[in-house]
């Protein structure tokens, strides 16, 4: 029989449309939820995705000071300091940069709180923040872009 000349179904299949469908007489019928899951889509690019969110999530660029806000940065963390020797604990508030820590860039955050130390040979400024509930942080003072005291 030429198949290609008729494409007519009940005659292309006739020798065989009336057969019984063959059902096995030692495995359970399939129900049909696991039959459809044979053929559900899968994730052939798994994390794609989120490499596009992360890709399309913006960071900010560290700004540079200039040498007279370094200056005066500088007189700050001087004064801090002797504060910080006189007994007593001040509170500021610090504009910070935030490097990301996976890709280039991160973000800038103000933090304020009451300063607990300050280490100017390993360049840290810790703090208690005013976060609930509070909690002690650590600072880079080289990341600190301004500070004032309350």
């Amino acid at each position: 029989m030429n198949c290609e000349s008729n494409t007519d179904p009940l005659i292309v299949y006739a020798d065989i449309i009336s057969l019984p469908h063959h059902q096995s007489a030692f495995r359970p019928h399939m129900s049909l939820h696991d039959r459809a899951a044979q053929f559900a889509p899968f994730a052939a690019l798994s994390g794609y995705e989120e490499m596009v969110d992360e890709e399309a999530r913006l960071t900010d660029r560290e700004i540079s000071l200039g040498d007279s806000d370094l200056d005066l940065l500088d007189r700050q963390f001087r004064r801090l300091s002797e504060m910080l020797s006189g007994g007593q604990l001040p509170r500021v508030t610090l504009l910070v940069f935030i490097p990301d820590p996976r890709k280039a860039g991160g973000r800038y955050e103000t933090v304020t709180g009451r300063v607990r130390r300050l280490e100017p040979a390993e360049k840290k400024l810790f703090l208690l923040d005013d976060a609930v509930p509070p909690r002690q942080r650590c600072l880079e003072m080289d990341r600190i872009l301004d500070l004032s005291f309350e």
